[in-house]
C-alpha cells in the first residue's frame, strides 16, 4: 500500500497522534473522521469488536475510503472488567477523562487487587459492506494506583502502572509506548497485514 489514505473512526487527538505516527511508517495517511465532519458512529454494543466494526463501517460508509476504528479501553479485574467497553463514558457525558479517573479510584477504594489491562481492538476495512475486515487485538496488563505520574498519554495512562518498570503509562516515552501498548501491539499486527494487502 503505497501513500493511501484511510479514515480513521475517531475524534481523539491522542489516537490520531499514535496511529499517524506509526502508520505513516508505511506510507498510510491517516485523516481524522471530524476532517470529513462525520459525526461519531453509535456504540451501542458490550464487546469491543463489534463497537469498532461499526465504527470503521460508519466512516467508510461516508466516506468511501478505507476505514480504521479502534475500540479500547480498560478493564480492572477487582470491578469484574468495568470499565470495558464504557471507558470513555465511564463517569458519563460529557466524556471526561479527569471524572473517569476520579470514579475509577473511588470504586477501588478499599480494594487490595489492583490488577487492571487495557484492551484495544483494531478493524480496518477496505470498503462499507467489506465482508473480510481485518482485526487485530492487542492487550497491556498493569495496575491501578491512587495518585497521578506523568504528563504523557491521555485517559487512564497517569493511574496506569507498568510494574516492570516502575512507570506509569503517561510517564513512559512515546516510542516505548507504541512498542508495549495495547494499541502499539494491536497496531504492529495490522501494519504486518496491510503489507500483504497490497
Amino acid at each position: 500500500m503505497s501513500a493511501e489514505q484511510i479514515v480513521l473512526a475517531s475524534n481523539n487527538p491522542g489516537k490520531l497522534r499514535e496511529f499517524a505516527q506509526m502508520l505513516a511508517g508505511i506510507g498510510i495517511e491517516v485523516l481524522p473522521q471530524a476532517h470529513f465532519n462525520i459525526p461519531e458512529a453509535e456504540e451501542p454494543h458490550v464487546t469491543f469488536v463489534e463497537n469498532a466494526l461499526a465504527k470503521a463501517r460508519h466512516a467508510a460508509k461516508l466516506t468511501g475510503l478505507p476505514a480504521l476504528a479502534d475500540d479500547s479501553g480498560i478493564c480492572v479485574s477487582a470491578l469484574g472488567g468495568a470499565p470495558g467497553v464504557f471507558s470513555a463514558r465511564f463517569a458519563g457525558e460529557p466524556k471526561s477523562d479527569e471524572r473517569n479517573n476520579r470514579k475509577l479510584i473511588a470504586e477501588l477504594r478499599g480494594k487490595s487487587d489492583r490488577r487492571a489491562h487495557y484492551v484495544a481492538v483494531l478493524v480496518f476495512v477496505h470498503h462499507a459492506d467489506d465482508p473480510q475486515p481485518i482485526i487485530c487485538e492487542g492487550e497491556w496488563h498493569g495496575e491501578i494506583i491512587d495518585a497521578p505520574r506523568g504528563e504523557n498519554g491521555f485517559g487512564y495512562d497517569p493511574y496506569f502502572l507498568v510494574p516492570d518498570l516502575n512507570q506509569t503509562a503517561a510517564e513512559i516515552c512515546a516510542d516505548e509506548k507504541n512498542r508495549r501498548s495495547h494499541r502499539g501491539k494491536a497496531l504492529a499486527q495490522l501494519m504486518e497485514r496491510l503489507k500483504l494487502d497490497v
